[in-house]
């Protein structure tokens, strides 16, 4: 069996191993060592990478009670290498995971509610919870688990035997009776746990919860979004330099960035129901200046918005015995279109018109709408001559 140095010292980045075996499968080599600082993925958490010998070892997992570890090239069976995780990759995930018991711990004791599903993804760690939390309770979980990282309370690691297991009341997704490995931060949780973990809660260095939404399997509950520690600080750069930019931008204080966005949005509104109800009015105008014919209409129209084309369309269609058709676009990008008629039945014609303009489109009887790719000569000429 491997020696999991990672059980013995969760912050240990350096060691030197002798490899057991090396076998090819597919187009990488799975290499076992007779001991390892490797974590393998396991409890929500992805298994490390890093070098042995110089050969990077992308990936590794447990399989069958041995940790393999995958490389591109062969390693010399009985050969002792010197190996390095990639520590900071490592320690990130290890904030994370920590955190994540942290808040799941104090959600639990609060509230009564469990941990039912927990993924550390590349950008944030997700947690689904089997209760409905507020988001005034989530920041006030988001608090009392920051008071808890500045506590520095002891994070350990323990395999208790199976008589003192039995007396633990610890949170677990599993039954286990055997070989159960309980990581308890003093003060705030027990827990099941294969992974390392920090080994104070100073380490974890902040908790930030970032959104929440209802499960959307599973039952009820909520499901959240979290980082912790250098991951966390790097999504508040991010973010205060977005908010900054945003602060200039509306020449709002940073403070007041979210009361100037909604004032904002607000005179978007208005701004859009104005333009609108002049687009309609336009809409009216020209189609009083239409000229009535016993042929089809055809406009060009690069200002309406699509609502008032339909209105052109359908003051148009008074105006003529065959189709009034309105084309927003050019001939470089093609052209949308309304095609409406008060007498012919668009539905049966659409094949036609489409044909003799490169469209596609359909509708109702009445009116039929799509796109072209005919250059306006081609559709004058089209609609000039066409009948229904």
């Amino acid at each position: 069996m491997t020696e999991k140095l990672y059980y013995i010292d969760s912050h240990m980045k350096a060691f030197t191993a002798t490899v057991t075996s090396c076998e090819k499968n597919g187009d990488r080599f799975e290499v076992t060592l007779d001991r390892t600082a490797f974590f393998p993925e396991g409890g929500g958490q992805l298994g490390d990478s890093g070098v042995i010998g110089g050969v990077r070892v992308f990936d590794t997992h447990e399989k069958n009670g041995e940790i393999k570890h995958y490389v591109n090239q062969a390693l010399e069976t009985g050969k002792t290498y010197d190996c390095a995780i990639d520590w900071e990759t490592r320690f990130r995930r290890m904030q994370n995971h920590s955190g994540e018991h942290i808040v799941s711990g104090l959600v639990h004791k609060k509230y009564g509610y469990n941990n039912v599903g927990f993924h550390m993804g590349s950008d944030v760690v997700t947690i689904d919870f089997d209760g409905e939390l507020s988001w005034e309770q989530l920041l006030e979980i988001e608090r009392d688990a920051n008071r808890a990282v500045a506590a520095n309370y002891k994070v350990t690691a323990t395999l208790p035997a199976e008589d003192v297991l039995k007396t633990l009341e610890y949170r677990s997704k599993l039954e286990l009776t055997e070989n159960v490995r309980i990581v308890e931060i003093e003060n705030t949780d027990i827990c099941a746990c294969c992974a390392p973990h920090v080994s104070s809660t100073a380490e974890v260095g902040t908790v930030r919860i970032l959104t929440a939404e209802r499960r959307r399997r599973g039952g009820d509950g909520v499901r959240i979004t979290m980082l912790c520690g250098l991951d966390a600080f790097d999504h508040e750069v991010i973010t205060d330099s977005n908010n900054a930019e945003i602060s200039m931008l509306l020449s709002a204080k940073r403070t007041e960035t979210a009361a100037a966005v909604r004032r904002l949005i607000s005179e978007n509104e208005k701004l859009k129901a104005r333009a609108a109800e002049l687009s309609r009015e336009l809409a009216r105008i020209k189609a009083e200046a239409i000229e009535p014919t016993e042929g089809n209409i055809c406009l060009f129209d690069n200002v309406l918005d699509e609502p008032a084309l339909r209105t052109l369309v359908n003051e148009a269609v008074k105006k003529c015995s065959g189709l009034a058709a309105v084309f927003s676009g050019d001939d470089e990008t093609g052209y949308r279109y309304i095609i409406g008629s008060c007498n012919a039945d668009l539905r049966k014609a659409a094949k036609s018109i489409n044909s003799g303009i490169s469209g596609r489109g359909g509708g109702s009887p009445e009116m039929i709408q799509g796109s072209c790719t005919a250059c306006s000569l081609t559709i004058q000429n089209f609609l000039t001559n066409f009948t229904v």
